[in-house]
């Protein structure tokens, strides 16, 4: 046998080094991100009526169609309800910042305190507000579930419309709460303007909407949602780049007004007979849906699309610039529209799916979701952080208290026989519907209006026979009223609630 000489010897470790190197660098270009990516697609002000989709059922529990769901035009969301699952009872708090806290936190809003939406210039309590609500927001200290994921080497990215807290607060940048990359979040709730050509509001006398971190797109023919898909889309692919798992929150604007038309749409709803703001509206939810689209085809076109799941979600209930007629209007046939304590003011579209199925996926073997199928049982803004946290295998610290509840189960379309049918909409504020608390309990719904002017005011309803409100039980169902005002009573207590203050007395739930 030849033996080697050293020059031999040195060509061959050469030739096997460069081998392994080879080795190591296609396997991790080719490798797949420990943990699945994850999109949370939130809409602002986008109710359950506001989609071609129709998420309402009839009483066999099939889709049925009412004519809101055919002013607008959204079929990449109909595209992810045939991939997916849609959930026809999903609750949102009835306006943004307190939904969008208990996204972070997965607590209800009487918890967290965030209850009133944030007004980035000072305290917004209301007459008879709570002085000391959590109008600051959230904070460095508190957990949130970006700052959980990014422990778990998540690329954790905010895209878009923040609102956790208000001017010069921790909450007011999303980058103190865990995100790694801002976009647009800040302190405001809406865009100085949707329009490049208007450098997003930030124009002279009109800077205190500025929507910020697009001044590359400014003064171009571009509109807000647009230009945030592209850089929602530049991110995902860094993340492929860094090999990390992403989580995306891509948390857009619209629909909220100003109601700006955008033209890439508008032709479609020039006949349509409602009024210019609603057209302009109907722009905007189309808008959203195309990025919809464009997000899940990037996804697809990096090859990340079996290991990514996506939960399509508004935060409170619809805001269409629709004629209020009788307590109806944009959430027609449900009852109010955002701000309310009606169902039209807390029920918002909720889809999840994965975004390329894969039966020998792992990750979608963990978690299993029902393609085509509507969801009746009850799903909350809560449930996502928990969701969320079983999907990537996350302890919840235990001293940390979950209101949501884990949706796994009703993600692969069976009913959770062990989840508690409640939610809690607590609102010590002044808006369209002021000062009251609302319980959703099983089948029935009571409403408790503080007693401001004198005397406490109940509504009760029956949901199950009476979806959309109709009919107050109060006088034939005293009986029923007691009950669900000591569960809405006892909620509060749990949940340490602030109450309505007036001339320095604290208004509690008084039980007729």
């Amino acid at each position: 046998m030849k033996s080697f000489n050293k020059k031999s010897f040195f060509v061959f470790g050469v030739l096997i080094l460069g081998s392994f190197y080879s080795f190591v660098c296609l396997s991790s270009k080719d490798e797949k991100p420990a943990k699945p990516n994850i999109i949370v697609f939130l809409v602002d002000d986008m109710g359950l009526m506001d989609t071609s989709v129709p998420f309402l059922t009839d009483n066999k529990n099939k889709p049925k169609e009412y004519p809101l769901n055919k002013l607008y035009s959204t079929p990449n969301m109909k595209m992810l309800a045939k991939q997916g699952i849609r959930f026809s009872n999903f609750y949102a708090h009835s306006v943004c910042s307190p939904s969008r806290t208990s996204i972070l936190t997965g607590q209800n809003s009487a918890r967290h305190g965030v209850t009133n939406w944030i007004r980035p210039e000072f305290n917004n309590k209301g007459t008879y507000g709570p002085e000391n609500w959590n109008w600051k927001g959230l904070t460095k200290e508190g957990i949130t579930l970006p700052k959980m994921l990014k422990e778990e080497g998540y690329k954790t990215i905010h895209v878009g419309k923040a609102h956790y807290g208000p001017i010069g607060s921790e909450g007011g940048d999303p980058l103190n709460l865990g995100f790694d990359i801002n976009i647009g979040g800040s302190a405001i709730g809406q865009p100085g303007s949707y329009y490049g050509m208007e450098n997003f509001g930030n124009l002279k006398g009109r800077k205190k909407r500025a929507v910020k971190g697009l001044e590359k797109y400014h003064g171009q023919e571009l509109f807000l949602t647009e230009a945030l898909t592209i850089e929602a889309k530049k991110f995902i692919s860094q993340s492929k780049e860094e090999r990390k798992p992403f989580f995306l929150q891509m948390s857009h604007y619209a629909v909220h007004s100003p109601f700006q038309s955008d033209k890439r749409f508008q032709e479609k709803y020039k006949n349509k007979k409602v009024p210019k703001k609603a057209k302009a509206f109907a722009t905007l939810i189309e808008g959203v849906d195309k990025s919809l689209g464009d997000i899940i085809n990037h996804v697809k076109n990096l090859g990340l699309g079996e290991n990514t799941i996506l939960f399509f979600v508004g935060d409170n209930g619809s805001d269409a610039p629709l004629k209020i007629e009788s307590n109806y209007s944009s959430s027609f046939p449900l009852k109010g529209k955002k701000g309310t304590h009606w169902e039209g003011g807390m029920r918002v579209p909720f889809l999840a799916c994965w975004i390329s199925h894969d039966k020998n996926n792992k990750y979608q073997k963990e978690l299993s979701i029902k393609k085509g199928m509507v969801q009746e049982q009850m799903g909350t803004i809560m449930d996502i952080f928990p969701t969320i946290c079983d999907v990537v295998g996350i302890d919840i610290p235990r001293n940390y208290i979950i209101d949501g509840t884990n949706l796994k189960k009703q993600l692969s379309g069976k009913k959770n026989n062990r989840r508690k049918e409640i939610f809690l909409n607590h609102y010590p504020h002044k808006h369209r519907s002021s000062y009251y608390t609302s319980l959703v309990l099983s089948n029935w719904k009571v409403v408790y209006h503080y007693q401001i002017d004198g005397m406490p005011k109940y509504e009760l309803y029956n949901l199950k026979t009476d979806p959309f409100e109709s009919k107050n039980l109060v006088e034939g169902k005293p009986t029923r009223l007691k009950k669900m005002l000591k569960a809405l009573k006892s909620e509060l207590y749990d949940k340490n609630a602030l109450y309505p203050i007036k001339n320095k007395e604290k208004l509690e739930v008084i039980i007729p």
